[in-house]
């Protein structure tokens, strides 16, 4: 298995970027909140879910570079339109990223 993320991982998994409407994402991640804690039951259940694949995809994730997670945000954005990947884009809220990102690790 490759041990970056593609644009294409992120295609597999798009239902679940655009799950919150923009302009609550937007919010959410403007006041930096941790949505994995909020919505821990629910996160934990997908989680155990996981395919062996898929949560390698998810360790892949866990380890890569925010920056270019959202390079990969961006890039998801040009091609689908979605104003949810743009807002995970935006530089100013890599810290809602990396916040998010390390609780889902403890999840893990």
């Amino acid at each position: 298995m490759d041990e970056k993320i593609s644009y294409k991982d992120l295609e597999e998994y798009q239902h679940l970027f655009t799950l919150a409407p923009s302009f609550i994402l937007k919010r959410m991640a403007r006041k930096k909140s941790n949505v994995v804690q909020k919505f821990k039951p629910t996160v934990q259940s997908h989680i155990d879910n996981l395919t062996q694949d898929q949560r390698k995809k998810l360790e892949i994730i866990l380890r890569s570079d925010v920056d270019e997670l959202q390079y990969l945000m961006n890039e998801a954005y040009i091609k689908t339109n979605k104003k949810q990947f743009k807002i995970l884009a935006d530089p100013k809220n890599k810290e809602f990223i990396k916040l998010n990102l390390a609780e889902l690790e403890k999840l893990l």
